[in-house]
């Protein structure tokens, strides 16, 4: 075995304290990127002599905490499940749709959907639709918006017979706003399970 022409190095062989060095390096530099953020891109330059105008932000849709749902929850409280939102009615302004229940700690209660907007002070968020009652006796799922319709797979029993741990239909559905009201719509093939 041929020997090195150049000694050993103490630094060459790495130790903890340089492990703990290195991530602190790498800590102090992600710390760092996340204070200093670039500005907006546009996608042309403005001309010389002239100032680039902002383009207005997109109104934030209507959040769901501290909205008063239309159901009876007793001494529980009611609890958002889901949420989804889109520009429902084509304003340009979006709107929330929200599955919600009671909390409870036993057994399955029955989901209702509403949808909110902005109030008109255009702060506040309020119910402007039922989509689905919790007296309909419904479990929802598959919930989202797309492209201004809201979609969801409702479970539910075929009679009061039906034990309540064990749906027994499932039905596919899909609401659309017609300009006056939200038009509930069951795409083929909904079936039983």
């Amino acid at each position: 075995m041929q020997q090195s022409a150049v000694p050993e190095l103490a630094h060459t062989h790495t130790r903890p304290i340089h492990w703990l060095a290195t991530a602190t390096a790498v800590a102090g530099v992600v710390a760092l990127s996340s204070l200093v953020q670039p500005g907006s891109a546009t996608a042309a330059q403005p001309a010389t002599g002239t100032r680039a105008a902002h383009a207005p932000t997109a109104a934030a849709p209507p959040a769901t905490t501290g909205v008063a749902f239309p159901l009876s929850c007793g001494t529980e409280k009611a609890v958002v499940v889901k949420k989804a939102t889109g520009d429902l009615d084509g304003d340009g302004r979006p709107e929330t749709a929200a599955v919600v229940h009671c909390d409870t700690a036993m057994g399955t209660p029955p989901d209702g959907v509403y949808v909110l907007t902005r109030a008109a002070d255009g702060h506040t968020p309020r119910v402007v639709a039922t989509l689905v009652a919790p007296e309909d006796r419904l479990t929802v799922t598959d919930f989202a918006i797309h492209t201004g319709t809201v979609t969801a797979t409702l479970f539910g029993y075929s009679s009061d017979a039906v034990p309540r741990c064990c749906p027994d239909t499932k039905t596919p559905a899909a609401w659309h706003w017609n300009g006056k009201t939200f038009l509930r719509t069951t795409p083929a093939g909904a079936h039983s399970v």
